[in-house]
């Protein structure tokens, strides 16, 4: 399965420029965790970080910093891991955990974000698959035994 066909196309983004302040109040107002950041370029959004409610309380409150002072630009992560929308589960949780992030935009062949890949999507999936498994073998086990009856 392609990581285009489970992840969220929805995803709450804002610029470099955002205050801090104005970051959680989009994520409290969306109920999201995190905000991908994206610079335009020809008309098109491209990722260039992420900023998590993790980096607001760490870099910005525990720190004692203004958060009107910040803008996003100046907390996010840098090094953006990004994920292709054809590329497969796998081999993007083998990519989240080497890079040892829990959110990954996902984006289309040229770049442009499309959507967010969370570790959350993929426990969720994982689950519903393995409760399909254990449906599957305990279907076999009461077909086996209705058949040695």
């Amino acid at each position: 399965m392609a990581v285009g066909e489970i992840c969220n196309r929805e995803v709450v983004i804002a610029e470099r420029s955002l205050p801090v302040s104005e970051a959680a109040g989009l994520m409290r107002s969306h109920h999201v965790g995190d905000l991908v950041v994206v610079e335009e370029r020809d008309g098109r959004r491209h990722p260039v970080g992420i900023v998590t409610d993790r980096d607001i309380v760490v870099e910005v409150v525990a720190a004692g910093v203004n958060p009107e002072a910040l803008g996003v630009g100046d907390i996010m992560g840098s090094d953006v891991a990004t994920v292709r929308e054809n590329e497969g589960l796998f081999e993007a949780l083998r990519y989240m955990r080497d890079k040892g992030v829990r959110r990954m935009p996902v984006v289309d062949g040229s770049g442009s974000l499309v959507g967010i890949l969370t570790l959350d999507d993929l426990l969720g999936l994982l689950a519903e698959e393995m409760t399909e498994l254990a449906k599957l073998v305990s279907h076999e086990r009461q077909r086996e035994a209705n058949a040695r009856k």
